[in-house]
């Protein structure tokens, strides 16, 4: 089965969380906020690997986030739950088979079965669901920064990160990284019940 996409291993971070010129690269072709762009360019990269562990100016990175126009989102328990049902919903609408999701404070790995639907919108679908239930719920936690006459901001960045899935080696291993994502938070393994277990 080597050579056709299986499914996407896909990172959704909330506001605040990765920044379209963080030194270690983004998915960011600029950067929208006039409050960031003291802080360089749009650190575009061309690969899906995975950055969180590259070495980079944790400073310049940190001192970034101070500049932006909200504080950074940082979900609490609730509203991760919230979240997950937010997701739940989506699923069921769209059809997508989910085999591993952790939702953390800042960001939230799903493993997706591949679709007919494009990756990028089933992304779009998951996290309108999610804001919509946070709202639904009143625990939005951009909620307290409205501006008058101006929409709730949305809690996410603007994309996500999907990596995609060719090999069966790669399946298992995507599935094992997002299970055990939690623990490196020091948080305890998730169970959700829109997961279903990969098929050996």
């Amino acid at each position: 089965m080597d050579g056709m996409i299986l499914a996407f291993h896909t990172i959704f971070t909330a506001y605040g969380f990765w920044l379209p010129n963080d030194p270690r690269g983004s998915w960011s072709e600029f950067v929208r906020q006039w409050e960031l762009v003291r802080f360089g360019k749009a650190t575009g990269v061309d690969d899906n690997r995975c950055r969180a562990r590259d070495a980079h100016d944790i400073r310049s990175r940190l001192d970034a986030k101070k500049a932006l126009k909200h504080p950074p989102v940082l979900l609490t328990g609730p509203q991760a739950r919230a979240v997950g049902r937010g997701f739940a919903r989506a699923i069921t609408e769209g059809g997508y088979v989910v085999h591993a999701c952790s939702i953390l404070p800042g960001h939230a790995h799903l493993v997706i079965a591949r679709h007919p639907r494009n990756i990028r919108q089933i992304g779009g679908h998951l996290k309108a669901r999610a804001t919509h239930q946070l709202r639904e719920e009143r625990i939005d936690p951009m909620s307290d920064c409205v501006q008058h006459g101006q929409p709730i901001p949305s809690p996410w960045s603007r994309n996500a990160w999907n990596v995609f899935i060719d090999n069966d080696a790669h399946f298992r291993a995507a599935i094992e990284y997002v299970e055990n994502n939690p623990l490196k938070e020091a948080k305890p393994h998730q169970r959700w019940s829109f997961v279903v277990p990969r098929e050996a």
